[in-house]
């Protein structure tokens, strides 16, 4: 089989099984479009035939990157997207040995993860105008993502089906298609009713969209993103705020006011406890509590 077509086999399966979102889709694309470039500079047999590429291969092409200033996690990324891509055309039966077997990514700092204040949180909250349709909307939205610490995909695709309201529950549809539990605070749920309250939001049918634009059609991802770090700017939080600095925000207050850690790793939907474990961060209020508690001269 050829690259081009191999490329195009695994393409498909991440968009129509795996059910990816654009942006994880397009970096695959990309990262698998660029070692396709440096094969096709070494020889063209690799690009007729998949079956020829060896570790050699990729290892020359990821220090051929990382050589060309790029950061340490963008090599990482990309050594990802081809393990992957090899072992997906392993397990079809397309090749008889994965190539990236034994590879192993440069390593990397883990920086703390960017959170948000409580008080930053309300200042926050306190930027759209509830008075109009937009401002109800983006209330909601901004309450949502931070009691549920929900990830921007799951928002944008939200329906009412998924809403159970006098439960304070959302079921969160999640990576690979799967579905989770996730709790909505009293706050977010006055915020959501609030919206759906308004004259101009209009049907409320179980497939239909929970956040919507000025045309009723689905809010997209980047203006919410859009909305957020501009509404922030306008509270005079001094740094750039995303959707997922909010879910950040939520498991970071979550453990710090001592939330069980199995707890937020279910609500986050996270696989692994690894993954969660990165918000158990010292934050300065649970240094003042702990010296408060444990100091004798406090």
């Amino acid at each position: 089989m050829t690259f081009s077509a191999a490329q195009k086999k695994f393409l498909n399966y991440l968009l129509h099984e795996k059910q990816y979102s654009g942006h994880t889709y397009t970096n695959y694309e990309r990262d698998l479009k660029q070692f396709r470039g440096f094969l096709e500079l070494i020889n063209n047999i690799f690009l007729t035939d998949i079956k020829n590429i060896a570790a050699s291969e990729v290892r020359d092409f990821l220090s051929q990157v990382l050589v060309s200033g790029a950061a340490r996690r963008s090599v990482a990324r990309k050594l990802s997207s081809l393990k992957s891509f090899f072992k997906y055309l392993y397990r079809q039966g397309i090749i008889d040995r994965v190539p990236t077997d034994g590879l192993s990514a440069p390593k990397l700092s883990k920086p703390l993860p960017k959170f948000l204040t409580v008080s930053e949180i309300e200042k926050l909250l306190d930027v759209p105008d509830t008075n109009t349709t937009k401002g109800k909307r983006d209330c909601a939205i901004i309450e949502v993502l931070y009691s549920a610490g929900m990830r921007i995909s799951e928002l944008v695709n939200l329906k009412h089906s998924q809403l159970q309201m006098d439960e304070e529950i959302i079921r969160v549809i999640g990576k690979g298609n799967k579905e989770r539990m996730v709790l909505l605070g009293k706050p977010a749920k006055k915020a959501l009713l609030n919206y759906f309250d308004d004259a101009n939001y209009i049907g409320k049918e179980k497939d239909s969209p929970v956040f919507r634009n000025k045309f009723g059609n689905k809010l997209g991802a980047l203006s919410i993103q859009r909305m957020i770090n501009k509404s922030a700017k306008l509270a005079g939080i001094p740094t750039t705020v995303t959707p997922h600095v909010l879910r950040h925000s939520f498991a970071t207050h979550m453990l710090d006011a001592g939330a069980d850690l199995r707890c937020v790793q279910e609500l986050l939907g996270h696989v692994s406890l690894s993954t969660t474990q990165i918000y158990t961060h010292i934050t300065p209020e649970r240094l003042k509590k702990a010296y408060e508690k444990a100091h004798p001269r406090k």
